[in-house]
């Protein structure tokens, strides 16, 4: 759905042959010296239609960087972004900006409400700018504020709600469009502890429902690896790592990577796919999901005296053992 191919942000007074002038392994000290910052490196990902994409560093590490080149808000210095297979990056502005009102959609990290207007018109004005008819705008606002749960609000201004209500009014009105792709940056992190982990369940419904292809930033790996399918790990405009949760928490490519995972329980992260092993012929009892999470079989498989089978789409795929999960539970 969305690719970056050797894409590559430099801030600062530099020509578009920047990087093939410097060479594209040219450190960072030799754009230092010119007085420009790489702000993405020779970025290469591929997010495929229907899956959660994390974008997940540092502060400084990129990532937004990143997310406002692929909308283009920020004009990437070299390389070629695509599209639902077309190469946007070197679109009109007119065409942009055609793109942007029908195929792309953003949340940000402040909500960015108009305060004068309610939570309807807020939620109905992409609509509006679309020159949508009011009638239109409206019907189709009122079923996205019911999608997000805040039917009953919709006379209500952004100042009468609260933070996480603010947020779900911002997530509604990203979606009347109905985006190809959904990009969210950082959309949770002003929340309290409580309600971000609310939004973060509120999100994942969402999701089961619409089946977007979703573009996410976040620098905590803990709200990653719940919400995500892949994750890409970026450090000074590069992406060093990118894949399943498990695969990162598994096999960090770095010690940055490996820093990122430390503190997750891996229970919490790996899937029984991760650590199953070959199909059993003692193997007894009930299977267990390839899909399920290790903290959602481990009292099961504890208990077993010995291993359980493992299935997938009705068939058995593989067997595990009490034994396999003491490293991961110690």
């Amino acid at each position: 759905m969305l690719e970056c191919a050797g894409l590559w942000k430099v801030f600062g007074p530099a020509g578009p042959n920047i990087v093939t002038e410097l060479g594209v392994d040219a450190p960072a000290e030799a754009f230092k010296a010119r007085g420009l910052v790489v702000g993405a490196r020779d970025v290469n990902i591929r997010i495929f239609p229907g899956e959660i994409f994390v974008i997940m560093g540092l502060s400084g590490s990129g990532k937004s960087t990143l997310v406002r080149c692929m909308t283009r808000l920020h004009e990437p210095t070299a390389g070629a972004l695509y599209l639902g297979g077309q190469d946007i990056t070197h679109l009109s502005d007119r065409e942009l900006v055609g793109l942007r009102r029908t195929k792309m959609s953003m949340v940000f990290q402040d909500f960015a409400l108009l305060p004068h207007l309610t939570v309807l018109d807020n939620v109905a004005f992409p609509l509006s700018v679309q020159g949508r008819s009011r009638a239109e705008a409206r019907a189709r606002a009122h079923e996205m504020i019911d999608l997000v749960g805040l039917k009953g609000r919709e006379t209500y201004f952004p100042d009468e709600l609260s933070g996480g209500q603010q947020q779900r009014v911002g997530i509604a009105r990203s979606l009347t469009t109905e985006p190809d792709v959904w990009f969210l940056d950082e959309p949770f992190s002003a929340l309290d502890p409580l309600i971000r982990h609310d939004m973060q369940a509120e999100f994942l419904r969402l999701q089961k429902m619409l089946h977007k292809t979703i573009v996410f930033i976040t620098h905590d790996f803990e709200e990653a690896v719940r919400l995500a399918d892949r994750i890409a790990i970026m450090k000074d405009g590069e992406v060093i790592q990118q894949g399943r949760p498990e695969e990162l928490v598994l096999s960090p490519a770095t010690d940055y990577v490996r820093e990122f995972t430390r503190n997750i329980p891996k229970q919490k992260v790996l899937k029984v796919a991760a650590i199953m092993t070959e199909p059993d012929e003692g193997a007894s009892g009930a299977p267990v999901e390839a899909g399920a999470g290790v903290d959602q079989v481990a009292a099961r498989i504890l208990e077993s005296d010995g291993p359980v089978p493992v299935a997938r789409a009705g068939e058995i795929v593989g067997s595990l053992h009490r034994r396999d999960l003491v490293p991961i539970l110690t």
